[in-house]
């Protein structure tokens, strides 16, 4: 699902004033030394009344810790919260007229909300999602609270805590640009069309769909077409402009095609807001991620089903991958490769049993190399065995793992959310020679494989996996890319931080394939 509209109220709520690009404070490097006010322990305590107060007090000794510089820099910072797509996030701070014990106890209820959400999000992804296993920051907003206000250092410990990768600045520079962009307002959709504009028709939409391919970045602005005097601008959809709607179509998961029909005119009128509601989300994942994930490992991006193998800091492979459909979701997980298996065998699901091969006679399973064994359906090894010739093996309670398949076709797709909830890898076997070479292991899997029965090769060092679920990612060129939301799962997140979410059109996998 593409990202939803946002309400024209919230439209027009996004403030353009005192946006800051860095992802800290303009004054990070000020201290904010001074007394904090002498305040009666009775009345502190009756004023810190919830439990991360009371926490933060009794570790105080019950004593003030505030100044009005603390205070300010506080202030400061949550006043530049757009930074981290947290401008439509409401931040409670204490009332002007508020008494001291009251302010006091308001400043840090407030501090350690915002601390919160920079280190670990506003949300936890563990109550938004059924199965949520990633490792998450483990930051003590409290103690590190109290020592930077001890230390007179508040706004470089507030600037410290969200994400510091390249990936969060290019996501924070393209939120405050699609936030700028939203406070022009939102352009007018275009008409749907009857049957879809092809190279050489005339249409008195490509203009507008011309304009809004310039606007973003799609179409250089010399390739538009432009009004003289009183000629209005022509109407003919030229080849350059069906250039600039295949790299659309393409950022975007649509088969690349050029033609104009309802799924791209639905992108075309994707507003700045849209944009900015999902870049927000893009911001709110990243910070509920481990700021240190290990230097080797494999991360797969669901939303936009690729896979990278990283090795030592280094992206050193990246290829395509099918992941689960909407109705059977590949949940994020963190969970690592144990071992390689060679000619796997493959024993189906209840479900996949009950669902897709109820019914199916001897001479179905016999074609498909099925047997019965012990009350289950097993596929014995084979190029046909829909887990192919290779599965990498992972520790987790939800038999998801990664494996070969032999609908290769499946990868030719734009949207490869097809599964059963399981990763199937492109080349899989080249990616396991690739792995195996790594952990110094190719003997031992050549030998495997040449067996031809199902055999396990353990790796030396188990290799960390993360599942994870981006709909904005960097573009390789200091910018970011809009993605489809095929799982619907920035809604939910939207909500938390303060955007509107409007229903949107949602992908549906249909391929027949009864694989995992």
């Amino acid at each position: 699902m593409r990202t939803s509209h946002i309400t024209t109220a919230l439209l027009a709520s996004i403030a353009l004033a005192g946006c800051q690009v860095s992802t800290t404070t303009s004054n990070s490097t000020a201290t904010t030394t001074g007394t904090p006010p002498s305040i009666a322990q009775a009345d502190l305590q009756a004023a810190a009344s919830d439990a991360d107060g009371k926490a933060f007090y009794a570790a105080n000794n019950w004593q003030a810790a505030w100044t009005d510089g603390s205070a300010k820099a506080l202030v400061d910072a949550i006043d530049h919260r757009a930074a981290h797509g947290l401008d439509q996030w409401q931040v409670p701070l204490p009332a002007k007229d508020s008494s001291p014990a009251a302010r006091e106890a308001g400043l840090t209820r407030a501090a350690l909300l915002y601390a919160g959400a920079l280190a670990h999000g506003v949300t936890d992804p563990t109550q938004l999602y059924k199965i949520y296993t990633l490792p998450r920051p483990t930051t003590d907003v409290r103690a590190g609270l109290l020592g930077a206000l001890k230390a007179g250092k508040l706004a470089d410990w507030l600037g410290s805590l969200a994400p510091q990768s390249d990936t969060y600045k290019q996501l924070s520079k393209a939120y405050l640009g699609y936030r700028k962009d939203a406070g022009t307002g939102t352009p007018g959709a275009i008409p749907p069309v009857e049957k879809p504009i092809e190279i050489g028709d005339s249409n008195p939409r490509v203009p507008i769909i011309a304009a809004r391919l310039v606007d973003n970045e799609y179409l250089p602005a010399e390739a538009a077409p432009r009004a003289a005097g009183s000629t209005p601008p022509s109407p003919v959809y030229t080849p350059a402009i069906a250039a600039g709607v295949k790299r659309l179509q393409a950022d975007y998961g649509i088969e690349p095609d050029g033609k104009i029909g309802a799924d791209t005119l639905e992108l075309l009128n994707q507003s700045p807001a849209d944009l900015a509601r999902a870049t927000a989300v893009a911001l709110e994942r990243q910070r509920w991620l481990d700021r240190a994930p290990p230097a080797t490992r494999i991360d797969v991006n669901l939303a936009t089903a690729r896979l990278n193998y990283w090795r030592d800091g280094k992206v050193v492979d990246s290829r395509k991958v099918v992941v689960g459909d909407p109705e059977t979701p590949t949940p994020q997980l963190g969970s690592p490769i144990f071992r390689l298996v060679a000619n796997p065998t493959w024993t189906i699901p209840r479900s996949i049993q009950e669902k897709d091969l109820k019914g199916k006679s001897a001479a179905y399973l016999h074609q498909h190399n099925m047997a019965w064994k012990d009350g289950w359906i097993v596929q014995q090894p084979g190029p046909q065995n829909s887990l192919g010739l290779v599965k990498f093996d992972m520790q987790n309670d939800h038999a998801i793992y990664l494996h070969d398949t032999p609908a290769k076709t499946l990868f030719d797709k734009n949207q490869r959310q097809l599964s059963h909830g399981c990763i199937r890898v492109f080349d899989a076997l080249g990616f396991a020679g690739i792995v195996a070479a790594a952990e110094g292991v190719t003997d031992e899997w050549n030998k495997a494989r040449a067996t031809g029965r199902e055999t396990f090769v353990k790796l030396p060092q188990q290799i960390p996996v993360r599942l994870l679920y981006d709909t904005v990612v960097p573009d390789g060129q200091g910018g970011v890319a809009v993605r489809t939301d095929p799982y619907g799962w920035n809604d939910a997140v939207s909500q938390k931080i303060g955007f509107g979410v409007a229903p949107g059109k949602h992908f549906h996998a249909e391929t027949g394939d009864v694989g995992p």
